[in-house]
C-alpha cells in the first residue's frame, strides 16, 4: 500500500477532467446503482477498503495546492468555518516549522539537483505565504 505523495500523471488528469458530462449521464440511465454512494462496498468490498485506505494515506499536489474548495460540495450555510483561536495558532506554527526544515533540505537538494531544488524553494516560499495569509485571516 502507498503512503505519501502521489506521483503526479498530466495524462490521467486530463482524462478524468475530460471524460464528459453526457457520458455519465448514459451509464447513469442504463447501469442501476451507477454513481451512487456507497455502492461500491457492495459490489466489491476488497476493493473499497483499499480505495478508503488508499485515500486517506497519500495524497496528490491539488491537495496541496488547492484552497480547500473543491467545488464539488455545496454547503447550505452562507457562514464561513470558526476555527478556534488555539487551531489556527497551532496550525501556523507548524507551517513556519515545515518551512524551517524545507529550506536547508531545498539547499542542499540543489548541490544535487538544481531542478528539484528549485522546486522545493519555490514550495516552500507558497507555504510559508500561506502561513503568513491564515496568520493575518486570524
Amino acid at each position: 500500500m502507498k503512503m505519501g505523495m502521489r506521483k503526479p500523471s498530466i495524462k490521467k488528469s486530463i482524462s478524468a477532467r475530460t471524460t464528459g458530462n453526457l457520458k455519465r449521464q448514459v451509464k447513469k440511465a442504463t447501469i442501476p446503482g451507477y454513481g451512487k454512494k456507497g455502492v461500491g462496498w457492495i459490489k466489491d468490498p476488497k476493493k473499497a477498503v483499499y480505495n478508503k485506505v488508499y485515500n486517506k494515506t497519500t495524497f496528490g499536489v491539488r491537495d496541496i495546492t488547492s484552497t480547500g474548495e473543491t467545488g464539488r460540495k455545496k454547503v447550505d450555510s452562507t457562514e464561513p468555518v470558526q476555527y478556534s483561536e488555539k487551531t489556527i495558532k497551532t496550525s501556523y506554527y507548524v507551517t513556519i516549522a515545515c518551512c524551517i526544515i524545507l529550506i536547508p533540505l531545498s539547499l542542499l537538494l540543489m548541490l544535487v539537483n538544481t531542478l528539484l531544488g528549485i522546486a522545493f524553494l519555490v514550495f516552500d516560499f507558497i507555504l510559508y505565504r500561506l502561513a503568513k495569509t491564515m496568520k493575518n485571516k486570524q
